[in-house]
């Protein structure tokens, strides 16, 4: 703690996204929309998963969790952040000092489960494309639960160690954070304290798991490519392509803002921009994710004909 006495410290204090109170209106309305769109999309694919006995398949129960890990990761962020648009003050865009740690832990359990998951569906989309006759049976319903234990269980872990390093550093200055949400690089830059370890914890743990799931979901493509070649119809490989496009869509946004946000020294931060990337991987990114999988995909298209047909019915 650098011997300076950090006790005092009880709550933050949020900036937000802007001051300017011409935008705000604006700015709330566009991102009251979004998370809409995100809780309806993503509760609604998990719902449309669960009745629907054609979607009872792994992809489906991988796909499910991935929209899980978006509402939870996006919830833990989007009300606080619309509710502090609404606030004039700045001492009521407050946050406590142990909300703010479970905000962030919240947060990223469930975004590093979301990178482990993006490589978990590129593996299952390897063994669905590469052996399709005994496709059920490597990815049995304990196979599948298995990794989705180990999933959250890594995704916990690396949660609560970035938690516990960061939330025991010294706080002696400033709590006002230039941020709308508890993230690590806004909290770096004002803690007192030496935060040499916490960088190399980001680099190591973190880093880790990114750059071994960018690597598997790449070997895991070379062998769908090389399975999908094989394929002697030129529909067939066609239609293979064009469902992979949408998990391929989703790893390079999701990984590729991953990579910008959190691999970078202290030095290289820069608070505006960042608000901007981390807007877009916490509230745009679960808002796209349930649309690109079902806009693109035939099966959910025909489930939701078949659950609006019923209705009707």
């Amino acid at each position: 703690m650098d011997g300076k006495n950090c006790s005092s410290l009880t709550e933050f204090h949020l900036l937000g996204i802007t001051n300017n109170p011409e935008i705000k209106a604006t700015i709330f309305a566009t991102f009251l929309v979004i998370y809409l769109i995100i809780l309806v999309a993503n509760l609604g694919m998990i719902i449309l998963i669960k009745m629907d006995s054609q979607l009872q398949t792994p992809m489906y129960f991988f796909l499910s969790h991935l929209s899980f890990c978006d509402l939870c990761y996006s919830t833990a962020i989007g009300p606080k952040m619309l509710v502090d648009l609404l606030t004039k003050k700045k001492k009521d865009r407050s946050n406590s000092f142990y909300g703010c740690a479970l905000q962030f832990f919240i947060f990223c359990v469930f975004a590093d489960s979301e990178c482990l998951l993006l490589a978990v569906m590129a593996f299952d989309w390897y063994k669905a494309i590469s052996n399709p006759l005994l496709y059920t049976v490597d990815m049995s319903s304990r196979v599948c639960s298995v990794l989705m234990a180990g999933v959250y269980l890594v995704g916990t872990v690396d949660a609560l160690i970035h938690t516990t390093l960061t939330f025991r550093l010294c706080f002696c200055g400033s709590n006002e954070i230039n941020h709308f949400f508890c993230d690590l690089p806004p909290l770096f830059l004002l803690s007192c304290s030496d935060i040499q370890v916490n960088e190399l914890a980001l680099f190591t743990v973190f880093g880790f798991i990114e750059l071994s799931t960018i690597s598997w979901v790449l070997v895991s493509y070379c062998y769908i490519i090389l399975s999908v070649l094989k394929i002697c119809s030129a529909e067939g490989r066609f239609k293979t392509f064009s469902t992979c496009t949408s998990h391929l869509t989703v790893v390079a946004i999701f990984q590729g803002t991953g990579l910008f946000m959190y691999f970078r020294p202290s030095s290289a931060y820069s608070l505006e921009q960042d608000k901007m990337t981390s807007l877009f991987y916490t509230l745009v990114i679960p808002m796209l994710n349930p649309l690109i999988y079902s806009l693109r995909n035939k099966d959910v298209k025909e489930a939701l004909e078949k659950l609006k047909n019923k209705k009707l019915f």
